[in-house]
């Protein structure tokens, strides 16, 4: 088995035709045949099943399938990386952030660029497990910060940190008066929370539950900054990470902690662990568990 006929196993599980692959390749048909039929002899396993009269992969061939596409995404990263290395020298670093992140990575960068002063660092947002999951297992990025456990065998998801998560109030709100709430005092309330698909969401949502109260949700979003606007309008509370508010813009907005409901989310730092990583990245890896070491 070897990285040319997983190449044609993959193209024709995407194309479903033996035709249109084989165009693509630009291989015969039968040539293409005989490779699919000589990888099943070598895994041992039936990988296309011949009875059905659509093209359809065996449960062995969409194992494969998945796998093939993860070495094939991982030998053609190694060797794009190979051929920077020499037309480029150091090589450009990519991270996936979560918003509030930015309270520590400006510190932790500048740490990094005093000894790769000539690394280039891509900063990309990657909020939903979606994304996170795409991104590293794409090899868009290197690493990321993120508040997402990600239960994958090959990627490493180190917990960083915890911090609570706070209401955010409207400007001359009643519940501003308050020293601290409870959750059963945002019962009613037009509430904005972030969108399916983000552990926040799920961390306010599940803390609501424990206590009893259904939250009148009203608006979902993607961004906390979209949520603070949402709420300096006067349009709902939210909740939010301490430190996001802590650090963010000032706003005449009330911030109050939630008593009793033990609201917090914890932030891990994730990569793949069976993926070359240069040393540089490595680095910053160990710059980031310094941190909060």
């Amino acid at each position: 088995m070897d990285i040319r006929q997983l190449k044609y196993f993959i193209t024709l599980a995407n194309e479903r035709t033996y035709t249109r692959a084989a165009k693509l390749l630009h291989i015969s048909q039968p040539s293409l045949s005989a490779s699919i039929k000589k990888l099943e002899q070598e895994v041992g396993l039936t990988l296309i099943d011949r009875t059905a009269r659509q093209f359809r992969m065996t449960k062995e061939g969409q194992i494969l399938y998945r796998e093939a596409q993860k070495l094939l995404h991982h030998y053609e990263h190694v060797s794009l990386e190979m051929d920077r290395l020499k037309q480029q020298g150091p090589l450009e670093l990519s991270v996936g952030l979560i918003e509030s992140s930015m309270f520590f990575v400006p510190d932790i960068l500048t740490r990094f660029k005093q000894e790769y002063h000539d690394v280039r660092i891509s900063l990309l947002e990657t909020l939903s497990l979606g994304d996170v999951k795409n991104a590293l297992n794409n090899f868009d990025i290197h690493l990321a910060i993120t508040n997402q456990y990600i239960h994958q065998q090959d990627i490493e998801t180190t917990p960083i940190y915890e911090e609570s998560l706070v209401a955010l109030i409207p400007p001359e709100h009643s519940l501003g008066d308050k020293d601290v709430l409870h959750i059963h005092d945002l019962e009613g309330e037009n509430f904005i929370v972030c969108k399916e698909g983000f552990q926040t969401r799920q961390d306010i949502l599940n803390a609501f539950s424990k206590s009893g109260v259904k939250p009148n949700i009203q608006f979902e979003i993607e961004r906390f900054e979209t949520g603070c606007s949402l709420v300096e309008d006067g349009l709902g509370i939210t909740v939010v990470p301490e430190n996001y508010v802590r650090y963010s813009k000032q706003t005449d907005c009330s911030i109050k902690g939630i008593e009793g409901a033990n609201i917090s989310r914890i932030v891990y730092l994730a990569y793949d662990k069976n993926r070359y990583l240069p040393p540089n990245v490595m680095r910053l890896i160990e710059l980031v568990k310094e941190f909060f070491a």
